[in-house]
């Protein structure tokens, strides 16, 4: 499988992920997060464990299960992380850990490597069996101003960690001697990123009832109030006093999020029936659907408040689009302002970057193209498939700053 992304991915990525493969044959990999679907994290694992398992590497994925009680906990303990004020008891933490005691009893955690996907199995650290097997906590979050005493709390399991792995250095805590930057990638033989006929766009849009003919602005993401659709709404209206154009909001639900129901009426109540707002909430595994929004636009924003990193900004570069994204999180990794794409901190601004895009084609050409190459060369899968295997090795090893693989 992995040939398949040779004249696509950069050749030394496929070539150190076979060496790599080769050091760890026989070793077996472990990964466990919240849920099948919906969501960045469950979207990489999806493409990821096929690809590993073809390397002769074992590898399993596993998902926590829990009620809608604990899901709600874990909501407010992802919103504490990225800054928005939550308050919790002494009995809301003890129920997250035994729920987490229940999936231990339940969930194989025997593997040479063991990767922890963000805070709602965190716990289960304390569950590990003994062995020499590897633990890292890979964090998914914007950690860049933490509510402290949530992070302390659960900063008492990370230190039962052997490494952690976070998106951006500055979500990094800086209290182990194994913290390593890993940003998240998407793969281009994927449903969502392939490339798709006229046809088949020309379908989704007859299908979602948009016109064809006039310019589509469009932002694919969870109703989340950190993904501001209202500010999305907001600045769409400030272009469209100048601009004839089309508004998309669309995303998927997640299974962990109970607040997503609530955020999408909140933003169908304040789109106020306008025609040209079309909100979309698609079924999980809508990929094609997403791949043909993406390369209808003409405009794709990702304006979010609080981000860990935002695939849909690598997914519309690799489409040729350009971005305009809030300056946050890992979102300034993908977009190099005025070269890849604009960074934004309004909604003022988000409008006037929006029109300077539909005001000057042969520009938003140009810098889709960048934007292309900069995936390219950075945020394909194959990228974080090199990066895991390669801090696996290098636990493994104990360190070593040069690693033979000859």
């Amino acid at each position: 499988m992995l040939d398949q992304y040779v004249g696509i991915s950069p050749k030394g990525d496929i070539l150190l992920i076979k060496q790599l493969c080769q050091k760890l044959k026989g070793l077996t990999m472990l990964h466990i997060n919240s849920t099948r679907e919906g969501g960045g994290v469950a979207e990489i694992l999806q493409r990821m464990i096929p690809l590993i398992e073809g390397l002769e590497v074992a590898v399993r994925w596993e998902v926590i299960e829990g009620d809608s009680r604990f899901f709600d906990v874990t909501k407010k303990i992802h919103n504490a992380l990225q800054g928005f004020p939550e308050e919790f008891t002494d009995d809301m933490w003890q129920y997250h850990y035994e729920i987490n005691r229940k999936n231990a009893r339940r969930i194989d955690l025997n593997a040479d490597m063991v990767f922890i996907h963000d805070p709602q199995p965190v716990p289960l650290v304390d569950f590990r069996p003994k062995g020499k097997n590897i633990w890292v906590w890979r964090c998914h979050i914007d950690l860049s101003n933490p509510q402290k005493d949530v992070c302390d709390r659960l900063t008492k399991y990370y230190e039962k960690y052997d490494a952690g792995i976070y998106h951006v250095s500055k979500f990094a805590r800086g209290a182990k001697a194994f913290e390593f930057i890993v940003p998240p990638s998407i793969d281009p033989l994927s449903d969502k990123n392939r490339e798709l006929t006229k046809e088949e766009i020309h379908e989704t849009l007859d299908r979602f009832q948009i016109p064809h003919d006039r310019p589509i602005i469009l932002q694919v993401s969870r109703f989340d109030r950190f993904k501001d659709p209202i500010g999305v709404i907001k600045a769409y209206r400030m272009v469209k006093r100048y601009n004839d154009c089309v508004l998309v909001l669309a995303g998927s639900p997640a299974s962990d999020d109970p607040e997503g129901q609530e955020v999408l009426q909140e933003v169908k109540d304040y789109a106020s029936d306008d025609p040209d707002i079309k909100i979309l909430l698609l079924p999980p595994y809508s990929d094609k659907e997403i791949n043909a929004l993406q390369r209808a636009a003409t405009v794709v924003l990702q304006k979010s408040l609080k981000e860990g990193f935002g695939l849909t900004v690598s997914e519309a570069m690799w489409k040729g689009k350009p971005v305009i994204g809030g300056a946050v999180g890992g979102i300034p990794l993908q977009i190099i302002h005025r070269v890849t794409g604009f960074l934004v901190y309004s909604i003022e601004g988000a409008a006037f970057r929006i029109r300077q895009f539909l005001n000057n084609p042969e520009m938003t050409v140009g810098m889709g193209e960048k934007g292309r190459e900069h995936v390219r060369q950075n945020f394909l899968i194959t990228r974080q498939i090199r990066d895991y295997l390669s801090i696996w090795y290098h636990i493994l090893k104990g360190g070593k700053r040069v690693l033979e693989l000859g």
